[in-house]
């Protein structure tokens, strides 16, 4: 689509229900319904058709700092101020289970991928590891020396980032357990973390009232962006990791493009700080949530993720591009941002296009690669944890017997 034919982002509904501010806020993966936490310790269930009612879930003893669909959406996990995590089926009962999570407030709850594990994050300075499906605690990640914000399973389950009051933002690895890498925030807290859908990536909004995007292969900061003029509280990638867009305390979210390096487009809607922000599952719709205790739900008109590869985006050439409104400059990248996030521009007037066609086709290749190598792991991580519930029923049912056995020879 040619630039100036795409139309700005609009808002399509806004929600009212909630009694205090508003927290989190997730789609579900057919984008039918919308979820969101608040202060006022409710969960709300938004119907996007607009005959369905909204459900109201309420079970949690305090605040609800962040909720999740799975993967699937048949679940919808919530973490709260009452130091519990709750995993609600969303339909008209609003039946949920509960555990006790932490020591202090969960400020953070995350699905993997293939929805076998949930990763948590608590004022009690740990990052906790589940399954789901038992509700068994598998271990904890206990670095940081603050409460830690956020953490965030990658795309591919390998790797778990984490952010925290401590200023750092730490890169873990699941199978070690151990912290492979801090990255440094001296300008303030982090709030929020997350993944570029590549997984090669990582995204961080600070109270230092900036966003910065690092690469976690190489360690090194990509892009800073200081685009808000107050504290950003969440951020999330479009499906096409082509844009992110991110909430702040100065009452706007802003779209910015991460190819191109600059800010898109800034939403105004919410009367207050905008607490929260998701893209739904394909991109076509985000959602946000504010102290105001509105959900707002915007058509977005960005580029449709077919396929999340940023690959063949830059290879086209074409750009669709819109200039922001003009009240912002437009920012450049730090650094390189590598293949994955700056549009490849041809700057040699030989016009030596041959060889960079080979390198893009290569990265290509790799990048195929990659993907079927990312499969293959999560298809033998899921057979591994098949195996462990497998072993786990077998114990209980010898167990058992056992006991039977004991009973009877008494």
């Amino acid at each position: 689509m040619a630039a100036g034919c795409r139309e700005d982002p609009s808002l399509e509904r806004h929600f009212r229900g909630h009694r205090d501010a508003v927290t989190s806020v997730d789609f579900s993966l057919n984008k039918k319904q919308l979820a969101s936490g608040s202060m006022d310790s409710c969960l709300m269930i938004w119907n996007m058709r607009p005959q369905m009612r909204a459900y109201r879930f309420v079970g949690h003893k305090d605040a609800v700092m962040c909720v999740q669909f799975s993967p699937s959406g048949h679940l919808v996990a919530s973490g709260s101020r009452d130091k519990t995590v709750r995993l609600w089926v969303p339909s008209v009962k609003g039946e949920s289970t509960v555990f006790k999570a932490h020591t202090a407030t969960v400020r953070s709850v995350n699905f993997s991928s293939d929805g076998q594990s949930l990763v948590t994050a608590s004022d009690d300075k740990t990052v906790k590891v589940w399954a789901v499906h038992r509700q068994k605690f598998l271990f904890s990640l206990s670095q940081h020396i603050n409460w830690v914000r956020c953490a965030r399973f990658s795309p591919d389950g390998r790797l778990i980032v984490s952010a925290s009051d401590d200023k750092t933002v730490k890169l873990w690895d699941k199978t070690s357990r151990e912290c492979i890498h801090s990255f440094c925030e001296h300008g303030g807290f982090v709030n929020h973390v997350d993944f570029h859908p590549s997984g090669t990536c990582i995204a961080a909004a600070g109270t230092d009232n900036t966003v910065k995007v690092w690469d976690v292969r190489m360690n090194r900061l990509l892009q800073h962006y200081q685009v808000h003029s107050a504290v950003v509280n969440s951020l999330s990638f479009h499906p096409s990791g082509n844009y992110l867009v991110t909430a702040s305390n100065d009452s706007t979210l802003k779209i910015l493009d991460l190819l191109e390096g600059r800010l898109l487009y800034t939403l105004h809607g919410h009367q207050g700080p905008a607490t929260c922000v998701a893209f739904s599952r394909t991109g076509a719709l985000l959602a946000s949530g504010g102290s105001d205790e509105q959900v707002m739900v915007w058509k977005t008109n960005l580029d449709a993720a077919d396929d999340g590869d940023v690959l063949k985006t830059q290879k086209s050439g074409t750009s669709s591009m819109v200039p922001e409104d003009g009240t912002h400059q437009a920012l450049q990248p730090e650094m390189d941002c590598g293949i994955h996030l700056k549009k490849t521009k041809t700057q040699d007037p030989g016009g030596n296009h041959e060889q960079q066609e080979e390198e893009t086709s290569l990265a290509n290749t790799l990048e195929h690669i990659m993907g079927q190598l990312d499969v293959l792991t999560q298809t033998v991580s899921i057979l591994e944890q098949r195996l462990t519930l497998t072993e786990d029923k077998l114990k209980e049912c010898l167990e058992n017997q056992q006991k039977i056995i004991q009973n009877k020879m008494s």
